[in-house]
């Protein structure tokens, strides 16, 4: 597809805080480095909502940094734990494919900060929307992707008006390179993602990409735009 977005990450020159993070952190000296990019390019098959999502990477020598910023309506968050449908709540997505070679992951979390992820090698839809070759990433790779969330785990029933809302993650280098392999020294790579927001069981579904997507389907590497290392 024809220009595709492209977003610089920056190394972080100061180490963002998971475990304290917050909603003021956005502007603050860890993230003010970091460019902002927006999730703005809504299917046609959302209604009407159209919350604003932004979001910021960056990365260090061991993993990479993402935080979500969302001014949401009709927030709904019901699917709690590791692998759940979270795509269903209140949702945001990070898919992310280190190398063109090999598969991507996709990182997807509610508002609650519950986390469903996988490595996908073959994104062909078959037999009830399943994906054609994916494994989910096991436990212990769950475990090390950490997590910040503004709002509390469940949010049921819906929150109507507007809801200021963010969540911040972390994934270590090594869940990536466990199965694409080493990833060698990062400042001049080029990567494939693309960020998504969503919502599926509320009153207002909505369907958003950074990098626009073709048909209503986030597992189309082939939309995904390039996130270059910067030195």
């Amino acid at each position: 597809m024809p220009n595709l977005p492209s977003y610089t990450i920056h190394q972080a020159r100061i180490q963002p805080d998971i475990a304290g993070a917050r909603a003021g952190d956005w502007g603050g000296p860890a993230w003010v480095q970091a460019e902002t990019l927006n999730v703005s390019q809504f299917r046609p098959e959302s209604s009407d909502a159209r919350p604003r999502t932004q979001a910021k990477l960056l990365y260090v020598a061991h993993g990479i940094y993402g935080m979500f910023k969302v001014e949401d309506h009709y927030v709904r968050c019901t699917h709690v734990g590791y692998q759940a449908a979270v795509y269903r709540d209140s949702c945001v997505e990070f898919f992310v494919q280190p190398k063109s070679d090999r598969g991507y992951f996709n990182f997807e979390f509610n508002c609650g900060g519950s986390l469903l992820c996988s490595y996908v090698t073959d994104p062909a839809r078959g037999e009830g929307g399943a994906l054609a070759e994916a494994v989910r990433l096991p436990d212990q790779a769950g475990e090390q992707v950490q997590v910040t969330h503004s709002l509390p785990q469940m949010v049921d029933p819906e929150m109507v008006g507007p809801v200021s809302w963010m969540l911040v993650f972390f994934i270590p280098f090594s869940i990536l390179s466990e199965y694409v392999g080493p990833l060698s020294v990062l400042p001049g790579q080029v990567w494939r993602a693309n960020l998504y927001k969503c919502a599926e069981d509320n009153s207002h579904p909505h369907w958003a990409a950074w990098s626009p997507v073709d048909e209503l389907n986030f597992h189309l590497p082939r939309c995904f735009g390039t996130l270059v290392f910067a030195g």
